[in-house]
């Protein structure tokens, strides 16, 4: 198997930790020990004793270019919580800080990084699928690898990608929105996630341990054993007989890594249900609490029911596999069993999904519109709706199995059904744009495109879920185009959404507009010439999982290639924005960098911020006097300026520079 696209990622992502850690290097031991008051916070995100850092009339340090400090209005980037330091507890420095931390925020940050590594890598496997399938025949990989591709990018982005980056923003945010100190279980926080890596290592062992042969060929003798580990070919689906008798021993492995990564997510949502019930400040109530920990508790509502039974599931299959027995056998219809068992966590799965992407969207539209959340408890209604129907719904996935037509009617009637509540958010959420101050900055962007995704997704769906269009489309790529128009439409895009909305929380800077603009730009031109295609190609019958297909249906896979090439720049562009505006983006100059005061919607995270910026940094808000009479704004620093351009871009007054941002 071609391992080349792994080996440049982990280089890459050494690279970059090697370039951040030198950047954010600790200072010497005596520095730790030092009493907050006696120290000025650096715009590089360190500190210095105050006694070293007179300042000279000019406002600089002696010897030193001027830093900007709170009473000036400056937010040093280390106050966005990325490589922040705490220095009211006794967290360790450097590398064992993120090795034992319990904090609610760095957890949440790990659960990011790990869940962007596993993206880069699954999306590795998609393009390598797409790379194949632009010839009809198998001419690039053979068939055993590309099957092994399309198994490990399903179970990568599903269970490795998205579901660990909702929990890392639910970590990060969840405590900040409820008002709460931290999650309700802090150690048991932290072992969840501790047990996603290794089960990841479990999955993907197969292509691990042939990198580590052939390593070791190069400098030593050949290491047999460590080539009887082959990446597994049985679909994400791991329908059996296939799965049950393929000789690979990686698939053992695989099937224990989904069943340790099934119990590290058990657990990490029995922390976000009992945070939610007993953790939440007096100031909110059921009726007041925001939607994203509305829809992250109804999400975690249904870990609950259909994780375990996904584990059930695995552990009959390995022991069919091992031990003899015959839960899956044929004589006793356990292909069929299989399905049952797989699809009554798979599909809730799916909005286990995006419910968390619906929320999100939620909870950051109403920003950008001036205007609160239209219909705030149908929203609330809907979500638990779905989480409710979403176990009544499983066998539309087995509509051509054969099984009684009566029992196929009622699952067709519930599937429509489930397209209601979401119908229901997608109204409301054009209603909150309706006749609202609209500021098309970059996470509104995303989560129009998103909405527009979404709606196409949802309508193909309404389709699948009638029984004469199912048995004529179905395993073909016209199921493949609807569920990426989920996964790569409004999951992803939420998620891109929120990485611009809360950016300046994250990490005290801002991003790059233009590049925020050409990246949304990039990913829906992306997702629409990859996928549309693919709803051509499967209305005109090919089926997907194949490596090889007629001659007649090259020129739109190309197309949906050429597409996935798109949706990778825009990633590059994605990356490049985060990284490059951490190290040289504007500082901003107010906790309030959305101006979302006005309008009422300084939300709970944002005061938070805030309180931080005040306790920690003496930090004087704009709309607040020093004690010694209003502050002028060149006293303070900031720029009030009334430009409606800047104010598009959601930047509020005190932002530095509104055109710096373009700069670099």
């Amino acid at each position: 198997m071609n391992v080349s696209p792994f080996v440049v990622l982990v280089v890459a992502s050494l690279l970059l930790a090697g370039v951040l850690y030198w950047r954010r290097r600790e200072s010497d031991e005596t520095t730790l020990t030092e009493p907050l008051a006696d120290r000025l916070v650096r715009s590089d995100g360190g500190e210095e004793n105050a006694s070293s850092a007179r300042r000279s009339p000019s406002g600089g340090t002696d010897g030193g270019d001027a830093r900007p400090s709170a009473s000036d209005g400056g937010v040093a980037p280390s106050m966005g919580m990325l490589f922040k330091r705490e220095h009211k507890t006794s967290k360790p420095y450097g590398l064992m800080r993120w090795l034992t931390t319990v904090d609610h925020k760095d957890i949440g940050f790990l659960y990011l990084l790990f869940g962007l590594a596993a993206a880069l890598w699954g999306a590795t496997d998609a393009f390598m699928v797409r790379t194949e399938l632009i010839t009809p025949s198998v001419d690039v990989w053979d068939e055993n690898t590309y099957n092994a591709l399309f198994t490990t990018h399903g179970l990568t982005m599903l269970l490795f990608f998205v579901t660990p980056v909702f929990n890392g923003v639910a970590n990060y945010f969840l405590p900040l929105l409820l008002d709460a100190d931290d999650m309700a279980f802090p150690r048991i926080n932290a072992i969840a996630f501790w047990l996603i890596p290794f089960s990841f290592v479990m999955v993907r062992a197969g292509l691990l341990t042939e990198v580590l042969a052939k390593v070791i060929d190069v400098f030593g003798p050949r290491i047999e054993f460590l080539y009887a580990l082959e990446p597994p070919t049985t679909g994400w689906t791991m329908y059996v007989p296939l799965s049950a008798t393929l000789p690979n021993p990686q698939i053992d492995l695989m099937l224990l890594g989904l069943h340790l990564s099934g119990i590290a997510t058990v657990i990490g949502a029995i922390n976000i249900i009992v945070t939610v019930f007993t953790e939440r400040g007096e100031g909110v109530t059921w009726s007041e609490m925001d939607i994203f920990t509305w829809s992250m508790l109804t999400a975690s509502g249904l870990i609950l029911f259909a994780f375990p039974l996904l584990g059930s599931a695995l552990l009959m299959l390995l022991l069919d596999r091992n031990f003899g027995t015959a839960f899956y056998a044929l004589e006793a219809n356990g292909p069929i069993l299989w399905q049952h068992l797989f699809w009554f966590f798979g599909h809730p799965e799916v909005y286990i999904l995006v419910l968390p992407a619906f929320g999100l969207t939620s909870q950051i539209l109403p920003k950008f519109t001036g205007r609160t959340l239209f219909g705030y408890k149908f929203i609330v209604y809907s979500t638990l709706a779905i989480g409710v129907l979403s176990f009544g719904v499983w066998a539309h996935h087995m509509f051509t199995t054969g099984i009684d037509p009566r029992i196929r009617a009622s699952f067709m009637v519930v599937t429509l059904s489930i397209a209601v509540p979401s119908a229901v958010k997608t109204f409301n959420w054009i209603a909150t744009m309706w006749n609202g101050d609209i500021r098309l900055a970059a996470p509104l962007q995303f989560l129009v495109a998103g909405i527009s995704l979404f709606i196409v997704g949802g309508v193909t769906g309404v389709f699948l879920a009638s029984i004469p269009v199912d048995l004529l489309v179905h395993d073909t790529y016209y199921v493949v185009a609807h569920f990426h128009f989920f996964v790569a439409g409004i999951i992803a895009f939420s998620m891109f959404a929120a990485s611009y909305y809360w950016y300046p929380l994250f990490t005290g800077r801002w991003y790059s507009k233009r590049l925020a603009n050409l990246h949304t730009a990039l990913s829906v031109v992306g997702v629409l010439v990859t996928f549309m295609p693919l709803f051509v190609i499967g209305l005109m019958g090919l089926p997907r999982r194949s490596a090889s297909y007629p001659a007649q249906f090259a020129p739109l896979q190309q197309i949906a290639s050429f597409g996935a090439l798109i949706i990778a720049i825009s990633v590059g562009v994605w990356l490049f924005n985060m990284v490059q505006s951490y190290r040289v983006g504007p500082k901003i100059r107010s906790a309030d960098p959305w101006n979302l005061k006005p309008t009422g919607q300084f939300s709970n995270e944002w005061q938070w911020f805030e309180r931080r910026l005040e306790q920690e940094l003496g930090y004087v808000p704009d709309d607040r006097s020093d004690g010694e009479g209003e502050r002028s704004e060149a006293e303070t620093g900031r720029n009030r300026s009334t430009n409606r351009e800047r104010e598009s871009d959601g930047q509020s007054a005190g932002s530095e520079g509104a055109s710096a941002e373009e700069d670099y």
